[in-house]
């Protein structure tokens, strides 16, 4: 199918998906609120299409004028025999708002939690957390500055050096400048994060390439597309959401100050503010209310959040004013109402809205907007989640504890997710619920963590697909690439990575100061408030010792006082379980701790089972396993039955594998005419096939664990796979344990079978051909007869069983010696150190955990029997 068709095909589908079930006209424009879709439209050259989508741009259910503004009245920030007179205040605000004038408002509170800064925290480079940083560090610092202020400099009519960069950043998308944003902020994170001073170069650059575009603007105007986009958004005429992109610019110059010292960026930010309070006044003044909450049917990112922040710096009450106007009360109504009513939004356009309505509630102090965060967090996480713990499908919500049917290529955004970490953390820091601390390292590791490919830096996902045998390289938009896609959720993907340890520790004061430590992730901390150092260290979690061992060592700081006391709390997981829990000081049951000491938790992990968030009966055995934090998933083309009928216990249908079975993991390979080809399986039968790259399902299908035949109790004596050589042995392929390779006589293919039957026991001898590294398999029951691809290959070349008699008959004994010969050699897959073999109904699974896949097909959710 050609890519123009299947554009005309996503287009359409999505367009009947909005019809028929999604897309509510409550808050954006449906169905163009997918930015899936809006991309490929802007793409599309079917003009009669574009007409048709965009006729429905104009059709929105909107709020009165009067109750729109006095539903975002802060009831709570007013005494309330104070409240009859400030409703009246409020409503004179309407008013004045048409004549430019300003009234004043009160301050919130400062009881929660306090963030430790990330220039305080440093994770362990070796850890997975430490790596993901890395990788993300890596890319940053590939991109050019002058590329990314391309289509900045253009719009304001500057000399543009250097080459734009394409994807949704492209001259002609509409989108173009919000990754820029995104770059500041996580530029920032991460220099606070690391103090990486190459970073710090390439970000203040960034931050002088945008401030000389302002400048030559002179109206504090600053994006990289002309500002008649505002003029067709006030006018509620086709835009691609101008202030998602404004939020993000203004979110990333505003990390800029507040993490990295720069005031230049707080000028730009507040002066940029001081435009669009111009324009939405205008629109006020020259219409109404009514009008400005017309176009916010437009999607408009997180801009009540990123003003609340602003007006936290500031203390310029237009700055709250302003983010008062981008709260949207349709949407935060249903909220405050308590209606699981949010099946048909678009997620990522209201999980931010929710967002910044935490924000007016830390600023503000009004207890609705907590009721409101609350509310939500409860909703998505109770009806909407997955046991990664992101939420949507096709971008959009549906309907409560009716997942079992949304599972396909296209679920969980990645962007969803980043935006609910933030909802949780709010929360957390208000109430100091485990219950948020839990749900954020579930998301943060199976949900966050899987969103880049490996070590690759810059190639990222769009979607996380959670249907049975898919694959993250197989969703609509695959891994994206480095300089060629730029989605939201690349932008939201170097964020991601840049803030890992933002939510490791966090601190509250008093006269006896205390530190919670809620995400366990080997990393450093210097408290300045307690006045000493910690040292956390996670041992390696493996499947074969079901135990999760942390370690915590102290040390006073250069400002310690003697005297001091503080206080800490650590977070007990909801994976784990008291019986058998440990901890200890040096090795003691814990008493005072004194610097120098070290305390360690050693923790049971349990193996658990979680239904899909549907309440229908027939769906009651679609179940996702989890091992600890960590999401299993099994290697799977689509099956997905597993037979727990008699088990009383996971342990009777889950085994875990051990460290040294990937000593025994072989491939084996040969050559011809400059090609190289490995034995793969290939629809049951072993093929010859080109060289896999590893990650992808064909390294998968090449590699086979070599099991003794004639005393399994030799496994833990093989070194290597060589300590096989002489031995009968069986092949047992990597993905499907408990089958083995078989043959099906003289002449006859070789393929897979489901037991180990004589036909599949072979010698394992040195190669026939006399080479120093090969090796040849001659079967145990046809003496003489040897596993043998053929002289002359090629890709696709069918294996089978072929006897040393027939050769002598052909004449053809050298080539039968190289044909039976192969260059034996590791693994194109290995085992994850959390690893299990799974008891399935026609065959049994692989697991590992989700965060360790790249190109390999999975399944997620399992037909568990039980």
């Amino acid at each position: 199918m050609s890519p123009s068709i299947l554009v005309k095909v996503l287009l359409l589908v999505l367009y009947q998906f909005c019809r028929q079930i999604f897309c509510k006209e409550c808050t954006n424009i449906p169905p163009l609120s997918s930015h899936t879709l809006r991309y490929e439209l802007e793409s599309s050259t079917n003009q009669t299409l574009k007409q048709d989508m965009y006729s429905h741009y104009y059709h929105h259910l909107t709020p009165t004028d009067d109750s729109a503004w006095s539903s975002l009245f802060p009831r709570k920030m007013l005494k309330e025999e104070e409240k009859d007179d400030g409703e009246q205040r409020w409503a004179m605000l309407y008013r004045n708002i048409k004549k430019g004038i300003v009234n004043n408002n009160n301050g919130g509170s400062d009881s929660f939690l306090r963030e430790v800064s990330l220039h305080d925290v440093r994770l362990d480079p070796g850890s997975i957390f430490g790596q993901a940083q890395q990788t993300n560090l890596e890319y940053l610092l590939m991109l050019d500055v002058d590329s990314l202020a391309w289509s900045f400099r253009k719009t304001a009519g500057l000399s543009t050096p250097g080459q734009p960069y394409g994807g949704w950043e492209k001259p002609d998308m509409e989108l173009r400048g919000h990754f820029v944003g995104h770059y500041l902020s996580a530029s920032a994170q991460m220099w606070a994060s690391t103090h990486n001073e190459t970073l710090k170069e390439k970000m203040d650059a960034l931050v002088s390439a945008l401030s000389v575009c302002q400048d030559k603007l002179q109206t504090g105007y600053l994006s990289a597309f002309p500002s008649e986009f505002f003029d067709r958004f006030e006018a509620v005429k086709p835009v691609w959401a101008p202030y998602y992109t404004i939020h993000k610019i203004l979110a990333g110059l505003l990390d800029q100050y507040t993490l990295a010292g720069n005031d230049k960026a707080l000028k730009m930010t507040v002066w940029m503010v001081d435009y669009f309070y111009g324009r939405v006044q205008n629109v006020i003044k020259k219409y109404s209310i009514e009008r400005h909450w017309y176009s916010l049917n437009e999607e408009t990112g997180g801009m009540n959040d990123v003003l609340y922040k602003l007006y936290s710096v500031t203390g310029d009450e237009k700055h709250l004013l302003l983010a008062h106007l981008f709260d949207k009360p349709c949407f935060l109504g249903l909220l405050a109402v308590k209606a699981d009513d949010i099946s048909g939004f678009h997620a990522n356009t209201h999980i931010p809205v929710v967002v910044g309505s935490q924000m007016r509630y830390e600023v503000t102090g009004d207890p609705l907007y907590k009721e409101i965060g609350t509310f939500f967090m409860d909703i998505v996480n109770s009806s909407h989640s997955y046991a990664t713990g992101g939420t949507s499908v096709n971008e959009f919500w549906t309907n409560p504890k009716r997942l079992a049917n949304t599972l396909n290529t296209e679920n969980e955004e990645s962007c969803t997710t980043y935006n609910m970490l933030k909802v949780s953390r709010h929360l957390f820091r208000w109430t100091k619920e485990m219950a948020y601390a839990d749900y954020y390292e579930r998301a943060l590791t199976n949900g966050v963590l899987t969103v880049q490919r490996g070590r690759d830096p810059g190639v990222m996902i769009y979607m996380l697909p959670l249907s049975h045998g898919s694959s993250k390289a197989h969703s609509y938009h695959g891994w994206g690439t480095k300089f060629d896609s730029f989605w939201c959720c690349y932008g939201t993907g170097i964020e991601s990575f840049s803030k890992l340890g933002d939510s490791i520790y966090f601190e509250e004061g008093g006269k006896t100061p205390s530190l919670y430590i809620i995400q366990y992730i080997s990393s450093s901390i210097n408290w300045r408030a307690g006045n000493i150092s910690l040292r956390q260290e996670v041992d390696p979690i493996v499947s074969l010792d079901q135990r999760f061992r942390v370690a915590f060592t102290f040390a006073s700081t250069e400002h310690s006082s003697s005297g001091g006391t503080a206080t800490l709390k650590f977070r007990i997981p909801l994976w784990t379980y008291s019986d058998g829990a440990k901890a200890s000081i040096n090795g003691q049951d814990l008493p005072l701790l004194n610097p120098g000491d070290k305390i360690t938790f050693d923790l049971p992990l349990s193996i658990r089972t979680e239904a899909i968030k549907d309440d229908r009966p027939e769906y009651s055995s679609l179940k996702a396993i989890l091992y600890g934090p960590y999401l299993l998933t099994g290697l799977s083309d689509g099956e997905w039955e597993i037979d727990a009928t008699s088990a009383t216990s996971t342990s009777e249908w889950l085994t875990p594998i051990p460290p040294y079975y990937n000593s025994h993991l072989i491939s084996l390979s040969q050559e011809s005419d400059q090609s190289a080809f490995a034995v793969t399986i290939s629809n049951a039968s072993l093929k010859m096939e080109n060289i896999p790259p590893p990650g992808n399902n064909s390294a998968v299908r090449s590699t086979f664990r070599i099991i003794p035949k004639e005393d399994p109790k030799q496994l833990k004596n093989f070194t290597n796979s060589k300590d096989a050589i002489g031995k009968l042995v069986v092949l047992e392929p990597f993905n499907l344990p408990g089958m083995a390779i078989a043959h099906n006589g003289e002449g006859g293919n070789l393929g897979v079978a489901t037991e180990y039957s004589a036909a599949a026991v072979f010698r394992l001898v040195r190669g026939l051909d006399g080479g120093d590294s090969t090796v040849s398999l001659e079967s145990n029951d046809r003496e003489g007869c040897f596993v043998y691809s053929g002289a002359d290959l090629e890709n696709g070349t069918t294996i089978k069983l072929r006897c040393k008699s027939r050769s002598l008959v052909d004449n053809d004994e050298d080539g039968f010696k190289k044909g039976a010969s192969f260059s034996m050699g590791k693994g194109f897959s290995e085992y994850d150190p959390i690893s299990f073999v799974a008891k399935g109904k026609q065959r049994n699974f692989l697991l590992s955990p989700l965060l360790s896949l790249r190109d390999e097909s999975y399944t997620v959710y399992f037909n568990i029997h039980s």
